[in-house]
């Protein structure tokens, strides 16, 4: 099915779930309960009669779980995944910062590359900041609080066939098997999902899996903060091979009760920050003077580290064949390089995905070839933001899509043109916080336009 990728995103952007429910299915079940899990459950909310999650972790367990490895570290809300919750659960700004969540405009944020700030600001779009646990725990509250949706706290041990059907999920409950029956199964077990063996131990084929190593090094601190509104909320530098530092690049984020959330990430064996001193002495003296002053207040905990090997996709719309009552979400579909913040936005708009398959009255009894083809569409625009930047790393050798030295080339042409050029900035801005998908910078236009303000710059 040959979708106009630009058309898709357009619909995405603009979609919102239906007025009033829907049911056209009796059970539906979600195999994993972090952001991608909840919030396809808050779309099958609307469709089904009762919605079912299971999870290894227990729902009522507050802050960081042991199945978000990367809870401890910094998160990134972009302004199209606040879009998309917010049209999910309508309030849900508000509900945040009253948790306190910490509003994050364009004039609160600041931008740093090779040192010196950019001297444009790069969107008009609002943001949030705060911590995982706090937005994903408020995710979690707005969907368990819907009354036809419940958790199981169990491990999935597989699923169950009824011919070329998927019709339920047997799981493990406190070492009692049994079986969880549904019309719609949705894998949201994250990059360690096992349904691709799953598939194969049932005869079908597993996904071709696309790999590209990073080896990514995160490192993370909270601190105190003593105002209760800073003049910079969100605050990121980046480092370019023009340096000579071993720091890819660092942030920090005003989050809830009070605390600066900061972080900083090096490649391959470059491993900063991993203690304390080193964290503080690297904020203080690699950075600009903002940095500094946040390494000045006082720690608050000890400094949380997290191995991100590689970027990953799994490509199971190119399976021809796919059994009925079955998708997958998430991290479970595609997992990229963090640096990017796509995650939880991803997520979204995988969701947005599943709403706009399910309001077109789908055949349940047959594969979900037009909601894969919609999500195609989606981990695309992911992939080709996040590896064409990983490309460009020193460490990194492949694999290079066809035309890469032109895109490249061209890539660099307009992320130059962002520092001193509005238009252009706001362009690659809609783009990388995917409310616009990545061809809106392929028009000769966007280029012709980022090589003026390049010329005019020199």
């Amino acid at each position: 099915m040959s979708l106009s990728p630009s058309r898709v995103f357009a619909e995405l952007n603009t979609a919102r779930p239906p007025d009033q429910p829907n049911p056209m299915m009796g059970t539906a079940v979600v195999v994993g309960g972090s952001v991608a899990g909840l919030l396809a459950a808050r779309v099958l909310s609307d469709h089904a009669d009762s919605v079912v999650i299971i999870d290894r972790d227990d729902p009522q367990v507050a802050g960081a779980r042991p199945g978000v490895p990367q809870g401890t570290q910094l998160h990134a809300l972009l302004p199209g995944g606040l879009l998309q919750l917010e049209r999910l659960f309508p309030g849900f700004r508000e509900a945040a910062l009253a948790r306190g969540a910490v509003e994050a405009p364009p004039e609160a944020r600041r931008n740093y590359l090779d040192g010196r700030p950019k001297v444009v600001v790069p969107d008009d779009a609002d943001t949030l900041a705060g911590s995982r646990p706090l937005l994903e725990g408020l995710i979690r509250e707005q969907v368990l609080r819907l009354p036809n949706v419940k958790t199981v706290t169990a491990r999935a041990a597989g699923l169950v066939f009824d011919g070329t059907a998927v019709t339920g999920v047997r799981c493990d409950v406190g070492g009692v098997a049994g079986v969880e029956r549904a019309e719609l199964v949705v894998d949201a077990m994250g990059r360690s999902s096992r349904l691709s063996d799953w598939l194969e131990q049932a005869g079908w084929d597993r996904p071709v899996t696309r790999r590209m190593t990073v080896h990514l090094n995160y490192a993370t601190a909270v601190f105190r903060r003593p105002d209760v509104t800073p003049p910079s909320t969100v605050v990121l530098a980046l480092n370019t091979s023009k340096t000579e530092v071993d720091v890819a690049g660092a942030a920090f984020f005003a989050i809830e009760d009070g605390r600066w959330m900061a972080m900083m990430a090096g490649y391959g064996n470059d491993r900063p920050g991993r203690t304390p001193e080193d964290f503080v002495r690297r904020l203080r003296e690699q950075f600009p003077p903002e940095f500094g002053e946040v390494a000045d207040q006082e720690m608050l905990g000890d400094v949380q580290t997290y191995h991100h090997a590689d970027s990953r996709r799994r490509d199971f719309h190119a399976l021809k064949r796919f059994p009925a009552g079955l998708i997958s979400v998430g991290d479970a579909v595609a997992s990229f390089n963090p640096v990017y913040g796509q995650g939880m936005t991803s997520a979204a708009l995988h969701a947005a995905c599943l709403s706009t398959y399910l309001r077109s009255d789908p055949d349940l009894r047959a594969p979900a070839h037009h909601f894969l083809a919609l999500q195609r569409v989606v981990v695309d625009a992911a992939w080709s933001i996040s590896t064409s930047a990983d490309l460009g790393l020193p460490h990194v050798d492949g694999p290079y899509p066809r035309g890469y030295r032109i895109s490249s080339w061209a890539s660099r042409q307009i992320i130059a043109a962002t520092v001193t050029d509005v238009t252009t900035a706001r362009r690659f801005n809609d783009v990388v916080s995917m409310r616009e998908h990545p061809s809106a910078l392929a028009r000769p236009g966007v280029l012709l336009g980022a090589l003026r303000a390049n010329r005019r710059a020199h």
